[in-house]
């Protein structure tokens, strides 16, 4: 109830506007887009609480350090250990797996200074628990933020991309500067689809 009041009360005074679909019906890796600002993490705390959306969202260990732990993990914070990405997925696996399911914001695009590439851990982990993911996007050009569409990852790497990469091809962040185009290293390295 008090996370409903104060997400109106935000919405009510931003210059951001709530756009974009519905919640999702079901659990679902939450893609929070363009990644670039730290601000994005405000708004997706007010885009969820919202729209009633019981969100989890992996963050840097050293988030979790001293008094700022205990806020961040009752916000819905997973400490990441960004030396082994691949733990992390596991763990998250795991909790899905043990029916611990819940709605994952992951923001692929990684640092907010931008790089070459996104990282894959929302890939698998969408792929390997069979949850969907649901575009969640930050667009200073409009000044709107929300969530896209929600869908099923194919397996087909290139085309599954392809799909988020022409969602989010006019969405530019809160810094747009810092931008990193939507593309997994696994692309350039896997044969092209015939």
């Amino acid at each position: 109830m008090l996370r409903r009041f104060l997400a109106r009360l935000y919405w009510a005074f931003s210059r951001w506007t709530l756009a974009g679909g519905k919640a999702p019906t079901r659990p679902s890796v939450l893609i929070g887009a363009p990644h670039t600002s730290n601000w994005d993490f405000v708004l997706m705390l007010a885009i969820s609480w919202r729209l009633g959306i019981d969100v989890h969202w992996l963050g840097k260990k050293s988030l979790f350090r001293g008094w700022r732990g205990p806020i961040m993990r009752r916000l819905g914070g997973i400490p990441v250990d960004r030396a082994d990405p691949a733990r992390v997925v596991n763990d998250v696996v795991a909790q899905v797996n043990a029916g611990g399911v819940f709605g994952l914001v992951v923001t692929p695009d990684g640092t907010r200074g931008g790089n070459d590439y996104w990282k894959s851990g929302f890939y698998r982990i969408a792929r390997e628990t069979g949850m969907p993911v649901t575009l969640g996007f930050v667009d200073r050009t409009t000044m709107t933020t929300g969530l896209g569409p929600t869908f099923d990852l194919t397996g087909d790497v290139a085309a599954d991309m392809g799909r988020i990469r022409a969602f989010y091809a006019d969405k530019a962040g809160a810094r747009p500067e810092r931008r990193t185009e939507p593309r997994l290293r696994e692309e350039d390295s896997s044969p092209p689809a015939s």
